[in-house]
């Protein structure tokens, strides 16, 4: 086993849940279900900066984030980086691992240093076969990250930039941990497809307005939310 990799020590915490129990596709599994998942993973500790994966790669395990931070990511042929979502502590890298061509088709890069929770594919495709409550967790989280994706649609069809970065922040907002929004300039510019300069700017004007805040090197606080909505609503 990697120096990297430790046989997952899971044990019940204060409240009698495992590290997989808050997480929409485990979390209505009986716990001795989630036991034995949590019995077959391994604990991996990964260094900010480093790929978790790379486009092309088999999927192999489900990706549970113990710890840090992650953005998924597709670079195109020229060189172009599109942030497609950025994970924390709690959520899960799992999409297409019960497809037939189980590949990533995507980066995942870790933003901090990186502690995971890694189920084997096989013991989740088990786990699938037996219990049918799972299946329909998995079409609940389907529905929901559908919404979702519908709402990324929609912030990237908004042609006047500073209403663009207004409704990002305002959903990264509604999905940070911690209430602060801890992404760089560039990682907010590939997320929404425009220039690092033009997303400085804006993010400048929104900080003299009183709506946001920098709390640090790349991180950011919104003060105003319905001064940022207002934004969002009035420019066109």
């Amino acid at each position: 086993m990697d120096d990297n990799k430790k046989e997952c020590g899971c044990s019940f915490r204060k409240e009698g849940k495992y590290c997989i129990s808050g997480i929409r596709l485990f979390r209505d599994l009986p716990m001795e279900i989630q036991g034995q998942l949590i019995g077959r993973a391994v604990h991996t500790q990964h260094a900010r900066g480093s790929y978790l994966v790379s486009n092309g790669d088999e999927i192999r395990s489900a990706l549970i984030i113990r710890k840090g931070k992650v953005k998924i990511s597709r670079t195109e042929a020229t060189g172009d980086e599109h942030i497609l979502d950025v994970l924390h502590d709690g959520q899960a890298v799992w999409h297409g691992i019960f497809l037939e061509d189980h590949t990533y088709h995507y980066d995942v890069i870790c933003l901090t240093d990186v502690k995971l929770c890694e189920i084997p594919r096989q013991e989740l495709l088990a786990v699938f076969k037996e219990n049918p409550q799972v299946t329909m967790n998995l079409i609940g989280m389907l529905s929901t990250e559908l919404d979702e994706a519908e709402e990324k649609v929609l912030i990237l069809s908004i042609r006047e930039p500073g209403k663009r970065v207004a409704e990002f922040l305002l959903y990264r907002d509604r999905r940070c941990l911690g209430g602060e929004i801890s992404l760089k300039l560039e990682d907010i510019a590939a997320s929404v497809n425009l220039r690092v300069e033009t997303v400085s700017r804006h993010i400048a004007e929104f900080v003299r307005e009183g709506l946001i805040e920098r709390t640090g090197r790349g991180r950011l606080r919104v003060k105003d939310r319905d001064g940022l909505l207002g934004i969002s609503e009035e420019q066109n």
